[in-house]
């Protein structure tokens, strides 16, 4: 089955359903995916990576990008594991199942960092994303609560990074008794932070 460059379908992934469902939906990972901006032959760390969506679609857009994507759920890292034979990125993936970021390894170093799930460790996987990513480098976050929220805009502030943030709600239309309704999905903070320095080369301010 051939499957479209961009904006996926989320049911063309597996996915842990009704437990979590653990997949960052279409319509999200598609803006996710171009406030990352990536770059031929970058790295980019998915972290609480889940399906691996994000990763994997961000693997099949660039061209010699490699990817490094952690999951700490066994149930979840199976159906990474599942998706990447699928979409066949196997060759670019480095998959990883563990907790960050104490299990993200010290190379390859990202350019991009994702966080899809914090684990209630948002400050920890910030401080590492920021030690390792070069200057310029860009940290893309989804947030579903307010809590984490807060904590990264705390983050933000003591480091000095003016946040780029968008609050995303997104309505899929749904077909009930012959008529067509809308239904919500879970709105969703997307918060980019980009680290000081930088040159145009690299796409960077």
């Amino acid at each position: 089955m051939s499957h479209p460059l961009f904006g996926i379908p989320d049911e063309r992934f597996f996915f842990t359903v009704p437990r979590k469902g653990l997949i960052t939906k279409a319509e999200i990972r598609v803006l996710s995916l171009s406030k990352l901006d990536l770059r031929p032959g970058q790295t980019l760390w998915d972290i609480g990576a889940g399906s691996g969506s994000v990763g994997i679609e961000a693997a099949r857009l660039m061209p010699d990008l490699t990817v490094v994507a952690i999951e700490k759920d066994r149930e979840d890292f199976d159906c990474l594991m599942k998706n990447i034979e699928t979409f066949g990125v196997t060759d670019r993936f480095h998959p990883i199942h563990g907790k960050a970021p104490e299990d993200l390894p010290e190379s390859p170093k990202p350019d991009r960092v994702f966080i899809g799930g914090s684990g209630g460790r948002m400050a920890p996987l910030l401080d590492r994303a920021k030690a390792v990513l070069p200057p310029g480098g860009v940290i893309v976050l989804n947030l579903a609560t307010f809590e984490n929220t807060a904590e990264a805009l705390t983050w933000a502030n003591a480091s000095g990074i003016e946040p780029d943030i968008s609050h995303v709600q997104i309505g899929r239309g749904k077909l009930l008794v012959g008529l067509h309704r809308i239904d919500a999905l879970n709105p969703v903070w997307i918060m980019t932070l980009t680290l000081p320095g930088g040159t145009a080369e690299d796409g960077t301010p």
